[in-house]
């Protein structure tokens, strides 16, 4: 497939960097329907995580009213800023998305996010993203254990952390699978493109998510202990306090941190709250 060329020719391209993950998906036919999927009227502020040769971008421009892209690579971002050029509504930050404020990159107004997320951090980029205010929508290219876990069910294998601090805040969604022949060079995984919408009724409030993700992370740390030894042993507890939280909180205390909803733990967070 020929690259992207923006309306003008482009530079030599440099060599794929291993150090980063770099798997540029090159196949047309899925590039179109995760555009599709962020659902662009033409108004929208998008912001593109790691759009490297810019396949993607060639897609959204055109339809989106704004168009960020951030990306670390240093050689991809010159080539994007001289593709780009000429083309006012696109702009692009050369910069650790990790470093980057979302909302203000977006120009502090509603935005949608979209991104083939490097593997080796999507976690992280995840809940980078889910920091306030968020993106009305968001749709990322990951790994497919990843996408697995984001809308795992409670109590299923792939059920974890990243599972209850994303459900609790936001609604994913698996939209379909991606074959590593999909990409150059093509990964040694399967990927899957996930959509992330915000909850309209995030079980727990602005001041409480860093700790309750604190909670969550650590409990799944422990997760084949029953939750009296979890909570004793996280928030050094007596068997009496550990057993009056639980009681609190209507979770059962012989229960393991993967049979627990995320309101579960919201409710854990807020009766050992309500003790100090």
């Amino acid at each position: 497939m020929p690259e992207p060329s923006g309306g003008r020719p482009s530079r030599k391209l440099p060599p794929i960097r291993k150090n980063l993950g770099q798997h540029f998906l090159n196949d047309r036919r899925i590039l179109q329907r995760i555009v599709d999927a962020l659902e662009l009227t033409g108004a929208e502020t998008v912001v593109e995580i790691g759009p490297g040769r810019g396949s993607l971008t060639e897609l959204l421009a055109p339809r989106a009213g704004r168009l960020v892209l951030v990306e670390y690579d240093r050689a991809l971002a010159a080539i994007l800023r001289e593709r780009y050029e000429h083309s006012a509504n696109v702009r692009v930050v050369e910069a650790d998305v990790l470093t980057v404020n979302l909302a203000d990159a977006a120009g502090a107004q509603p935005y949608r996010v979209v991104g083939n997320v490097p593997y080796y951090i999507t976690t992280p980029i995840l809940f980078h993203a889910l920091t306030r205010p968020r993106p009305e929508r968001a749709v990322y290219l990951v790994q497919r254990e990843v996408a697995d876990r984001m809308s795992a069910n409670v109590g299923s294998n792939a059920y974890g952390a990243l599972s209850v601090n994303l459900q609790a805040v936001a609604m994913p969604r698996t939209l379909f699978r991606v074959a590593p022949g999909s990409f150059l060079p093509p990964p040694k995984v399967e990927s899957a493109v996930v959509r992330v919408d915000p909850r309209p009724d995030p079980v727990v409030a602005e001041d409480e998510e860093a700790p309750f993700r604190r909670l969550v992370i650590d409990a799944f740390g422990m997760r084949r202990k029953q939750m009296r030894r979890v909570l004793r042993s996280l928030w050094n507890a007596s068997a009496e306090q550990a057993e009056a939280f639980l009681e609190r909180a209507g979770v059962d205390p012989t229960a393991r941190p993967e049979v627990l909803a995320p309101e579960d733990f919201a409710r854990l967070l807020r009766a050992r709250a309500a003790s100090s």
